[in-house]
């Protein structure tokens, strides 16, 4: 009986998916249509907000250096408000609500999109560390999202667009703090959705794997600054040989030397925006949707053979070393 329900259920979401590649649900008219999007520096939110301006849609962009504004100001149209916004800043998103409330009282859509991804060996970062990443990742989000819902449900089929990631549904080694905070806004979203249901607000979550983007920069130099911060005792438990296995593993990763075009993340998002049908969740690229996430429905013991080994040889830390000795 279970292997038949197995294929009935296998059965029911091939056609599914046909359904939805044969019937393709139109768009909506962007006329006079308002989407706010935060992140908009660079990566995915910059293209996106360029993408639906063309399209003709009122984009609000929130950029978290001032430098950029004038400079990405300019590759938009005179609709669109190129404005700063740190996002774990209350000051910030009251100024951006007064902003958007001066042009309208309807909120089409809402993007969070900013995000950051630096992390490492949990005995190794700070509380402060991880802090900053639940501040940017989680929190920010979800004030943004609180703030401007009563923008966004004064009509029905609004929607919030959540970005997260494969590490919203798998974990892997040296990634608790990015994961955690992936986690808890894939929650986030989830209750939102369902919360929200009587208002017919729609939340659509985008999960991709690694992407040609800045945000995958970066994370071995993270991990030797954090390195040379860590007490004595830290570095003699774990020793260097294990510090350079692990760079090296990370410079050499085969998935971000395989990361994929970002522009399939944009059109997740893009369609999350504009169709009039969106999808509760987007997987856009091979890797997300044709490798993590089978994974991540297999036996916990198979996807920790896969992820400790799959990664080549490990190297013992110092410390154990010295309990076999003892």
């Amino acid at each position: 009986m279970f292997l038949i329900c197995l294929i009935l259920l296998f059965i029911f979401y091939i056609s599914y998916r046909l359904y939805q590649h044969l019937y393709l649900s139109k768009d909506i008219n962007p006329n006079g249509k308002y989407v706010l999007i935060t992140g908009c520096d660079t990566g995915f939110g910059h293209t996106l907000a360029i993408e639906l301006d063309k399209q003709g849609f009122n984009v609000f962009a929130g950029i978290y250096n001032q430098e950029n504004q004038i400079s990405f100001q300019n590759k938009l149209s005179s609709r669109a408000i190129v404005f700063h916004l740190d996002i774990t800043q209350s000051s910030h998103i009251d100024a951006a609500y007064k902003l958007v409330k001066e042009k309208t009282n309807t909120l089409h859509a809402l993007v969070n999109n900013a995000g950051i991804d630096q992390d490492c060996l949990i005995d190794w970062i700070t509380l402060d560390f991880m802090r900053k990443m639940m501040e940017v990742n989680f929190f920010g989000h979800v004030s943004m999202t609180k703030t401007f819902l009563p923008l966004l449900i004064t009509k029905q089929d609004s929607r919030v667009v959540n970005l997260c990631s494969v590490a919203g549904y798998m974990v892997a080694p040296t990634m608790s703090s990015y994961c955690a905070s992936k986690f808890a806004f894939e929650a986030f979203s989830d209750c939102l959705r369902r919360e929200m249901h009587a208002w017919k607000l729609r939340v659509s979550i985008i999960e991709p794997g690694y992407m040609r983007t800045p945000i995958v920069e970066g994370h071995v130099e993270t991990m030797k600054k954090l390195w040379n911060e860590l007490p004595v005792d830290t570095k003699d438990r774990w020793g260097e040989d294990y510090l350079n296995n692990i760079v090296n593993k990370r410079s050499q990763n085969l998935f971000i030397y395989l990361a994929e075009n970002p522009m399939k993340v944009v059109r997740a998002l893009q369609h999350a925006v504009t169709n009039t049908h969106p999808h509760i969740r987007y997987r856009p690229g091979w890797q997300s949707s044709l490798l993590f996430f089978p994974l991540s429905m297999l036996p916990a013991w198979f996807a920790d053979f896969i992820l400790y080994y799959g990664r080549g040889a490990n190297v013992t830390p110092a410390g154990v070393y010295k309990q076999a000795k003892e």
